[in-house]
C-alpha cells in the first residue's frame, strides 16, 4: 500500500507547480529553460517534483535554478546566470530561493527527525557518482608495505595527506549513504570518474588531476606555483599577483642528549630534506584553499578542491567542513557569504605543536582571500 505524502512534501511540490502556472509555462517549457548542456530536466522529473500524491525532492541544486529562472521579471527561454539578474531580480532571487530551500528542509527534517539546515549540505550531493582524488606518495617515501609484492601490501600506504582523505572520506560516506564513494590515486582516474562529483584532495606536485583541473578552470583566480625557495611545496598567487606563503619560526625547543641523532642519522635526514638548513626551523602556519566550482566536464556535478603549500593547509582545508566544533558557523558562512554555490577561499591554518588547527570562518584574520564569479561579473 503506498503511503501518503507529508504535509511537507506537498507544500514544496504544490509551490514548484504554482510557480510554473502562473508563468504559463508548460512542463516541457520548463524542461528546456532547466535543461543546461548535458545537464538535461526530463518532463517526467518536473513532473514527479509536482505530484500531489507521489512527490520527488529535487537536490537543491535545482531550487537554485527555479529561484534564477523564476526571480526574472519575464521568464526567460533559457536558465539565466546569476550575474545576468537587476538588483531588483536579484533580491526576488534570494528571497524565493531560501523560501524553497526552507521548504525542502522541513522535508529532509521530517524525514530524519533531526533539525536541518541549508548550510550543511555542502557534501550532500543528492546523486552522481562521487570520486575523491588523493596523491600518491613518491617511490622515495614509500612505505615497504606499498609494494604489491609484499605479503602485507596495503594500498593506502601509496596514498599521500592520508589524514585529509580519512576524514573526508568518512563525512562523505555518511552524507550520502546511498550514493557510490570512491577514492583514486591520479594514476588510476578515468573518464567515468571525471564525470562526476569530483574532490581533488592535495597539491599540484604530487596530484597531477589537481594539476591540469586547475589549468582548466581559468575562472578560479588563483593559482598555486612552485618557487625557487621553496622546495618542499607550492605557494598560492591571487590574479593581482598577492603571494600566500606559509609562516616558519625558528625552533625554541631543545633536544636532550640523549635523544640527540648520530651523525649517520643527521646525513640521512639532510639528504632526504632538502629543505632543512642549520637552524631547526617549526612551521607555524599553513596556508590553505577550499573551492566549490562547476565540473568543467559536466555541469551538472561539482568540483571541490582541497589544497594546502603542506599536509597541513590540506588537512585544514579538508576540517573547515568536518570539524564538528566549527562545521556549522563556516557552513553559514559560506552560504550567507556565497550563496550561488560557486566560490573560492584561502585560509589561515595554524600549527599548533605539529597539528593543523581548523580555521574558524568567522574570525576575519583567518580569511586570506575570498572569490566569487557573481563578484567578477560572470
Amino acid at each position: 500500500m503506498r503511503v501518503a505524502p507529508s504535509p511537507e512534501a506537498v507544500r514544496l511540490a504544490r509551490r514548484l507547480r504554482d510557480l510554473r502556472e502562473t508563468e504559463r509555462l508548460t512542463q516541457k517549457d520548463l524542461s528546456r529553460a532547466l535543461s543546461t548542456g548535458d545537464a538535461r530536466v526530463a518532463v517526467a522529473t518536473i513532473s514527479s517534483w509536482e505530484s500531489q500524491t507521489n512527490p520527488k525532492l529535487p537536490p537543491e541544486e535545482r531550487l537554485r535554478s527555479y529561484a534564477l529562472l523564476f526571480a526574472m521579471s519575464e521568464v526567460p527561454e533559457r536558465l539565466p546566470r546569476e550575474g545576468d539578474l537587476s538588483a531588483a531580480e536579484r533580491e526576488r532571487f534570494d528571497a524565493l530561493h531560501r523560501e524553497l530551500v526552507r521548504l525542502r528542509d522541513d522535508i529532509r527534517q521530517q524525514q530524519t527527525g533531526s533539525p536541518t539546515s541549508s548550510s550543511s549540505y555542502t557534501f550532500d550531493f543528492e546523486s552522481g557518482r562521487i570520486t575523491l582524488i588523493c596523491p600518491e606518495v613518491p617511490e622515495l617515501g614509500r612505505s615497504p608495505l606499498a609494494d604489491e609484492k609484499n605479503p602485507n601490501h596495503t594500498k593506502l600506504y601509496k596514498y599521500a595527506d592520508l589524514d585529509a582523505l580519512i576524514e573526508m572520506w568518512g563525512h562523505v560516506r555518511a552524507s550520502n549513504p546511498e550514493l557510490r564513494v570512491r577514492h583514486r590515486l591520479p594514476t588510476e582516474v578515468s573518464a567515468d570518474h571525471l564525470s562526476g562529483h569530483l574532490i581533488l584532495i592535495g597539491g599540484i606536485a604530487w596530484n597531477r588531476v589537481t594539476s591540469r583541473l586547475l589549468r582548466v578552470l581559468d575562472n578560479l583566480p588563483i593559482r598555486q606555483m612552485s618557487v625557487p625557495d621553496l622546495a618542499d611545496g607550492e605557494i598560492f598567487r591571487s590574479r593581482d599577483g598577492q603571494e600566500y606563503r606559509p609562516i616558519w619560526e625558528e625552533s625554541k625547543e631543545p633536544v636532550p642528549e640523549d635523544e640527540a641523532p648520530s651523525q649517520e642519522e643527521l646525513e640521512l635526514v639532510q639528504a632526504q630534506d632538502a629543505w632543512r638548513d642549520e637552524t631547526p626551523q617549526e612551521l607555524v602556519e599553513d596556508v590553505a584553499l577550499f573551492a566549490r566550482l562547476p565540473n568543467p566536464f559536466n555541469h551538472s556535478r561539482t568540483i571541490t578542491i582541497c589544497n594546502g603549500v603542506y599536509s597541513r593547509g590540506v588537512l585544514g582545508a579538508v576540517r573547515m567542513l568536518t570539524d564538528d566544533a566549527v562545521r556549522e558557523r563556516n557552513e553559514a558562512y559560506l552560504a550567507n557569504r556565497f550563496p550561488g554555490g560557486v566560490f573560492g577561499l584561502l585560509m589561515r591554518v595554524p600549527v599548533i605543536n605539529g597539528e593543523a588547527v581548523t580555521p574558524d570562518l568567522e574570525i576575519s584574520e583567518n580569511r586570506l582571500f575570498e572569490w566569487s564569479p557573481e563578484e567578477d561579473g560572470e
